[in-house]
């Protein structure tokens, strides 16, 4: 995380910043047969964005995760993925990532070091969804108390190509959200996963978190945790909690309604489109008039001829709603589901603490209750010294452990709290989102707007003959009688 000068807990990320780091796309490729089903594959291209900024890091992180990856960290030897190597001390190259290992002034060489990413890599792989599930469960594994946004349905069978394109938009949300996020964007992980062509990009990704603990382990701060964090930090949590449910119940209802309004114009695009057809269809009409109609021929033929014109129009007034459609598909649904997608990733990072490290510290607690009851009752019945002595080693087994989940119960804390100050760096992004819906309509209706006037004055032949009594000048409330 960036660690600003003063309190390390607090960020001063802006939504600008966060965007800026990379762009990732996900598209679909032609389908591919397997042995019994079609597979699904993706290519994932990072765009890339801004350089990382410095992250600190143990130093021994960096060296087994390049030893795990199978190369070595001394100057001189060329790594085998890299065409050339620089030549300078504490310089290591793997996966085509330059890793600068300075050790840092105020702690001994090769004990902590600032790893800075000199260069942002631009990269298209191919992707398949269970490859996805793999780099979800290893960031779970090292960032346990972080937003790790959840990965859509499999549903094998019976797939069809609305939920294939519903889970590849699912999949691009889920990439952005993590190649956005801080800590997620300068992991080893993410740049596997988004730049590592070899076979078996699972089995790479496993063996990237082998030697490498969560971040609890590996942050310098984490057993200080407590000391940054504001003394009511527990209601500040339940407050937060509470915020986030409530912008997340009204975000979900704005996402449906606005699901539905792009939906009625992409239905209003085919229904104008049907309509204009038919117009067409009835003036291409070469069915010959019956005898009694012969005074009236002429007046079918221009009808007929004008009605076949109108149909130009109707499919460009369908190509304008379905256009509005796309638009307000990709500007506000999709980036209104990208924000809830982050707001339920908060959710369920709150339910974790709670079900997860918080319960085993109570857990643990009340396992150390008993232990302390127990020896009670051995001292009162004077019990062999064996037994009492392995009671008293469980019994420190059992403290260390409960102060381990109690700086774990901390360090949970402290990222939560971080965590909800990036949901609200996001919270601007619902203004663009407004912004964007209100200028599609704006341009939408003045587009189609056009098109209708377009479209009166070749009206005017269908009214016109010495018979007719119908004028376009009249109001619908006229009705058709001409008194």
């Amino acid at each position: 995380m960036q660690m600003p000068q003063g309190n390390p807990l607090l960020l001063s990320y802006t939504l600008q910043e966060l965007l800026a780091r990379d762009t990732v796309q996900v598209e679909l490729i032609p389908e591919k047969k397997g042995l019994f089903l079609k597979h699904v594959e993706y290519e994932v291209s990072s765009q890339g964005g801004h350089s990382a900024r410095g992250v600190k890091g143990p130093a021994c992180w960096c060296l087994s995760l390049g030893r795990s990856l199978g190369h070595s960290f001394y100057p001189g030897p060329r790594s085998p993925e890299v065409p050339q190597q620089r030549d300078m001390p504490g310089f290591m190259v793997f996966f085509g990532i330059q890793w600068d290992l300075s050790p840092t002034s105020d702690c001994p060489a090769f004990l902590s070091s600032v790893c800075s990413v000199s260069t942002r890599f631009q990269s298209s792989v191919y992707r398949r969804y269970n490859d996805f599930v793999v780099f979800h469960e290893m960031l779970l594994h090292r960032f346990p108390y972080r937003m790790v946004p959840a990965l859509p349905p499999k549903r094998v069978l019976g797939a069809d190509r609305e939920f294939i394109e519903s889970r590849r938009r699912a999949l691009r949300r889920f990439i952005n959200l993590v190649a956005r996020h801080p800590p997620f964007s300068e992991d080893v992980a993410l740049r596997l996963f988004l730049s590592f062509s070899g076979p078996d990009v699972q089995n790479k990704l496993k063996e990237s978190t082998q030697c490498v603990g969560d971040e609890f382990m590996n942050c310098k701060l984490a057993p200080r945790a407590k000391d940054f964090l504001p003394a009511d930090i527990q209601t500040q949590f339940a407050v937060s909690r509470e915020l986030i449910r409530n912008i997340y119940n009204s975000f979900y209802k704005l996402r449906d309604r606005a699901e539905r309004i792009a939906s009625r114009a992409i239905d209003n695009a085919a229904d104008l489109l049907v309509f204009g057809k038919e117009l067409s269809a009835l003036g291409s009409d070469t069915t010959p008039l019956p005898s009694w109609a012969a005074l009236n021929s002429s007046t079918w033929g221009s009808l007929k001829q004008a009605l076949k014109g109108l149909s130009v129009e109707f499919a460009l007034l369908a190509d304008k709603a379905a256009q509005q459609g796309k638009q307000e598909e990709n500007d506000v649904v999709e980036k209104l589901n990208l924000f809830l997608d982050l707001l339920q990733s908060y959710k369920d990072l709150c339910e974790r603490h709670e079900k997860g490290v918080l319960h085993k510290h109570q857990r643990a607690l009340h396992k150390y209750s008993l232990m302390k009851r127990q020896m009670m009752s051995a001292a009162v019945q004077s019990r062999e010294p064996d037994s009492v002595e392995q009671l008293e080693s469980r019994i420190v087994e059992q403290e260390n452990a409960i102060q381990t989940m109690e700086l774990r119960s901390y360090f949970s804390l402290y990222c939560l709290h971080q965590e909800m100050q990036l949901v609200h760096v996001y919270l601007p992004l619902t203004s663009h989102i407004l912004g964007a819906f209100v200028n599609s309509q704006i341009q939408g209706h003045k587009e189609m707007s056009k098109v209708w006037n377009d479209l009166k004055p070749k009206l005017n032949c269908l009214f016109a003959g010495p018979n007719s009594s119908l004028t376009l000048s009249r109001s619908p409330q006229d009705g058709v009688s001409p008194h």
